[in-house]
């Protein structure tokens, strides 16, 4: 099971490269060396396991986060290619994507976004990212997200899967915003939707969370 992770959220031009490279080094490298690891004993042997926890944000980005999901997006995009040879092998891969998960890890994370310093970029971007998306942010968090324990028993039904999916979210709420990036290939309609999510309908998805 990998499970290690660091997050990263606020606006790009905050960021340094070298903290960009630390979440790229964790969250997707990490996997590839624990993999590098354990699957040429996995084939030997013709049998194994492998399991990653990814999330919903390397099925679609969410504004803000912009390199989290991009390590999500490779986590997500190193399996999928992988999977193919590893079944040849009798070697299965599942990848559990959780939504939002109420844990210490996003409680610092929010933490040290409002101390940060948003003079790198400009006063317009640095008012939404304080005011509009860490304010839902918190709210879908307290509406929608999960429990660490709920996501360790997703976890473990997809271990003891007597046929093991490849994909397996944890929240039923993220269903329909998956379902609409397949439903427009040119990606329009997710654009749009989260588009005025964020900025025409802040206020009403605030109360509608809360």
């Amino acid at each position: 099971v990998s499970n290690a992770g660091v997050g990263m959220a606020g606006p790009l031009e905050c960021q340094s490269l070298t903290a960009m490279q630390n979440i790229m080094d964790t969250n997707f490298f990490g996997l590839v060396r624990l993999v590098k690891e354990v699957l040429p004993d996995m084939k030997r042997r013709r049998g194994g396991h492998i399991v990653v926890i990814s999330s919903i944000m390397g099925l679609q980005g969410i504004v803000f986060n912009d390199i989290y999901s991009a390590s999500k997006f490779a986590v997500e995009g190193f399996c999928e290619s992988l999977v193919v040879q590893a079944l040849r092998f009798n070697v299965a891969i599942s990848l559990v994507e959780p939504g939002p998960v109420m844990t210490e890890f996003e409680t610092k994370l929010y933490e040290e976004a409002e101390r940060a310093d948003y003079s790198r970029t400009d006063p317009e971007t640095a008012e939404i990212f304080t005011k509009v998306y860490l304010r839902s942010s918190k709210d879908v968090f307290t509406s929608l997200g999960q429990t660490p324990e709920d996501i360790a028993e997703h976890t473990l039904r997809v271990i003891e899967a007597a046929r093991p999916p490849f994909r397996h979210q944890t929240n039923v709420a993220y269903t329909p915003m998956a379902a609409l990036k397949h439903a427009d290939p040119s990606g329009a309609l997710i654009t749009d939707a989260f588009y005025k999510l964020v900025f025409k309908y802040d206020t009403v998805l605030r109360f509608s969370l809360r």
